[in-house]
């Protein structure tokens, strides 16, 4: 697997690609809008214990992003769910549930500021987009592993393309060509005395 600094990764602050290959707060879905008020509340908590300081109580499940307005230059904050973290990295990877033209995404791409915090604090990341193959395996794991709340995971996901997403593997590649697989990873940056570090 490659890592920052190495084919495949786009540094913070430097343009990526122009087109995709996770949803977020502050960006509107056509389709969301089919999701019952309690779970849309319920997809909100997230966003408020960070608001309040406390985003460090969800571990990695959960990520604040922090990005740059592509036309405005201002500053954003958008809380991602995680559906893959490697301790060994620190990579995170989480699902454009507004698809390719969602918000964050596209701030992403065209290349500003991008930090990544766990509520301890931001630092500066490195993106990639999981190809498509890459990413169904790492939505077929996190279904396993949340087994539990399935009903409740595939009703969002449905809800977010605007079809029944049923979980099954032709249902799975379907769905990961409609919302990109992003990955996140610590970026090495330039130290004061010229060096770089990985953060």
């Amino acid at each position: 697997m490659t890592g920052p600094g190495e084919p495949g990764w786009t540094r913070a602050g430097s343009a990526g690609p122009g087109s995709a290959g996770p949803g977020s707060a502050g960006a509107g879905s056509p389709t969301g809008q089919s999701l019952p008020g309690w779970l849309k509340q319920a997809l909100r908590l997230p966003n408020r214990l960070y608001e309040r300081g406390w985003g460090r109580l969800l571990g990695h499940r959960f990520l604040q992003l922090t990005h740059v307005g592509r036309r405005s230059g201002r500053t954003f904050h958008t809380v991602l769910e995680v559906v893959r973290y490697d301790p060994g990295t620190g990579e995170a990877t989480v699902l454009s549930g507004f698809g390719p033209r969602a918000d964050w995404l596209r701030n992403v791409q065209a290349g500003g500021r991008v930090q990544v915090s766990f509520g301890v604090g931001p630092r500066a990341a490195a993106y990639r987009v999981v190809p498509v193959e890459e990413a169904e395996r790492v939505l077929a794991d996190y279904e396993r592993r949340n087994r539990l709340v399935r009903p409740v995971l595939r009703r969002v996901l449905s809800g977010l393309v605007g079809w029944d997403y049923d979980g099954s593997p032709t249902a799975r590649r379907r769905l990961v060509e409609q919302l990109p697989v992003v990955a996140f990873r610590p970026a090495f940056v330039d130290t004061p005395d010229g060096a770089a570090r990985n953060m």
